[in-house]
């Protein structure tokens, strides 16, 4: 029975190595076929090279950079690239204000475009929101005549006709262009019309049967600048700060053309002050008040399906805010205004700017006391998850643009790695040479572990690179070479515990046994050793040489795996054969070639004999049978 159960648990152990290697490679094969993997590791800068990007400040007037907004602007710019799942990339300053990131491979666009934009998040008032292609278009003269077409549907209707219809209509939305919980519901209702004079008139449901004339720069300058100066005084702003104030954006209204290439880029954007600026789809124009909340309030951001009124999660993709306790007041302050002002749109709508651009200005329909909110828009999976990791991980001190992007040549290319590659291979040679001198047939099993170990490395490696961004660097190629010896060793330790029972005149079966009971400790302290110790370097360290550390602990968890899986189930097969079972002479296992001990036959009375002859081969493997 006990026979039965080793061979048993043997062959389990076996298929149980063989279900992990398929497993690994249906993974590798199925990455390439639904995902952009591939078959073969991903390589670091020095054996691939890569993209090289240079950012510049992007200063305003005599605005100075300090060596701590650069400073802390590349450790958010490498939290980045590693939530971007971009590994062993090369952040440096160059000059003490510039910033130059080397990243291996050719990075996608969303990734270039994730690490170097400042994703400086923040919420203003509404003040104007018209459409955005043409600046005249917006703020038409003189009164229409209106002829209703029925019931009001909350959306104008009309048709241009170059010259500017008679209201204008807000952008269409739907509530998943808001910030929610119901607090703040998707402008639906169009935007107040001001006229000449400065008064706003309401948009109805009406349909304009009347064009007017459109109105001179000079009239919708004042109009902007009435509405704006409307919206600064009702913040509590000084009379003649606010007029000054009103007066610039609305001059920066007019000259605005959102349909203008970079019109956006150009903005000078001061957070204390009221701004002129364009919907993300450069499809709407906004005049917005100060800065009253910014990105540093934001204490968590995740992306994700909007989940509906039942729980289940919609379609609506959305970006999940919640702020500090500091922005948490000033968000419930900031919608008990503007739930104030219901009815008075745009004047009670909230805009979410990111970047100088305006993603959502929903209208405030309840006041938000919990500090939660969500962003919704045009958002796909990944641009809103590129979107949370740049807000949860902050927005640059300073903008950035892009000085030079340039392709990079490999640091120590092809005939380095093939060297490396050929240093691992000697030192897999005389591993095996090795093997065969002292263990002769048994070194066989060394060699076959070896090979097992290198699959399961190569297809770890190769998965790894697609799911986590993991590249192999020469730095990880030396650990690759490193663990032959680590693996080697678990071998020779276990293969000399069975020896020594060997030696000590256990029959082959009862040393395999009582060796790898003995064995298996060793080898799984050495193994915790090693893996503790590059553990603690791949935390301590950088750059490369965490690439190092981590092929090191990756190989040795797999050295683990085959000498458990692999090495100890094959021997023990192996020793109920009548080659290695009978201690063949070129087994590796000869108890006469190992100097195994002969029992002293006993006489009785305290007297001993000579030592029983040395059974044959098939005696000793009918022995260890029987007693296996």
């Amino acid at each position: 029975m006990a026979r039965s159960s080793t061979r048993t648990s043997a062959v389990r152990s076996l298929l149980a190595l063989l279900v992990i290697i398929l497993g690994l490679g249906a993974l590798a094969g199925g990455l390439k076929v639904w995902s952009d993997g591939q078959l073969t590791p991903r390589l670091g800068l020095d054996l691939q090279g890569g993209t090289e990007m240079v950012l510049e400040p992007s200063l305003v007037g005599n605005e100075q950079v300090t060596p701590g907004q650069v400073n802390q602007a590349v450790d958010i710019i490498r939290q980045r690239i590693d939530a971007n799942g971009v590994s062993e990339a090369e952040i440096a300053t160059q000059g003490g204000r510039n910033i130059v990131v080397s990243i291996p491979g050719t990075p996608s666009q969303e990734q270039l475009d994730a690490i170097r934009k400042p994703s400086q998040l923040r919420f203003r008032a509404v003040f104007v929101q018209a459409l955005g292609s043409s600046p005249a278009a917006a703020q038409p003269s003189g009164t229409p005549t209106t002829t209703p077409t029925g019931t009001p549907t909350g959306t104008a209707t009309g048709t241009a006709t170059g010259t500017p219809s008679a209201t204008t209509p807000a952008p269409s939305t739907t509530a998943a262009n808001g910030v929610v919980p119901d607090a703040f519901s998707a402008a639906t209702t169009p935007a107040p019309t001001p006229t000449a004079s400065g008064a706003a008139t309401p948009a109805t449901g009406a349909t304009p049967t009347a064009t007017p004339t459109a109105p001179t720069s000079a009239e919708q300058e004042a109009a902007i600048k009435a509405q704006a100066l409307q919206g600064l005084t009702g913040l509590g702003w000084d009379k003649a700060k606010a007029e000054a104030a009103a007066a610039k954006v609305a001059k920066d209204y007019v000259a605005l053309d959102c349909s203008v290439p970079g019109a956006v880029d150009k903005i000078v954007d001061d957070p204390a002050q009221p701004l002129a600026t364009c919907s993300d789809d450069r499809t709407t124009k906004y005049v917005l008040g100060p800065v009253e909340i910014d990105g540093s309030q934001i204490a968590d951001a995740t992306s994700g399906f909007q989940p509906g009124p039942n729980g289940q999660p919609t379609s609506i993709v959305e970006v999940a805010l919640s702020f500090k306790d500091a922005g948490k007041a000033k968000f419930a302050e900031v919608t008990k205004r503007l739930y104030g002002m219901q009815g008075q749109p745009p004047m009670d709508q909230f805009a979410v700017v990111l970047d100088k651009s305006v993603i959502t200005a929903p209208q405030a329909r309840a006041v938000i006391t919990d500090g939660r909110a969500s962003i919704t828009g045009s958002f796909t999976i990944d641009s809103a998850k590129a979107l949370a990791q740049q807000l949860k991980f902050g927005a640059l001190p300073i903008s950035f643009k892009l000085q030079t992007q340039d392709n990079i040549t490999p640091q120590l290319g092809e005939e380095q790695l093939k060297l490396g590659l050929l240093a691992g291979l000697i030192g897999l040679i005389l591993v095996v040479i090795y093997s065969m001198f002292q263990y002769r047939a048994l070194g066989f099993v060394t060699v076959v572990s070896l090979l097992v170990a290198s699959l399961m490395t190569y297809l770890a490696v190769t998965v790894l690179g697609t799911t986590h961004g993991f590249r192999l660097t020469m730095a990880g190629v030396t650990g690759l070479i490193v663990a032959i010896g680590v693996t080697a060793d678990s071998f020779i330790v276990y293969f000399e515990r069975i020896r020594d029972e060997v030696r000590d005149g256990r029959p082959l079966v009862a040393a395999v046994e009582t060796g790898w009971k003995r064995a298996r400790r060793t080898i799984i302290a050495a193994d915790t050793v090693n893996f503790i110790a590059a553990l603690v370097l791949y935390l301590l360290a950088s750059s490369n040489v965490r690439g190092f550390a981590f092929t090191l602990g990756l190989t040795t968890i797999i050295d683990l795996v085959v000498v458990i899986l692999f090495t100890h189930p094959t021997v023990q097969l192996l020793a109920r054969t009548e080659f290695f079972g009978g201690g063949h002479k070129w087994s590796g296992l000869d108890p006469e070639r190992l100097g195994a001990k002969e029992s002293p036959r006993y006489r009785g009375r305290g007297q001993f004999g000579n030592p029983a002859p040395v059974a044959t081969r098939s005696a000793r493997l009918a022995e260890g049978k029987a007693q296996a």
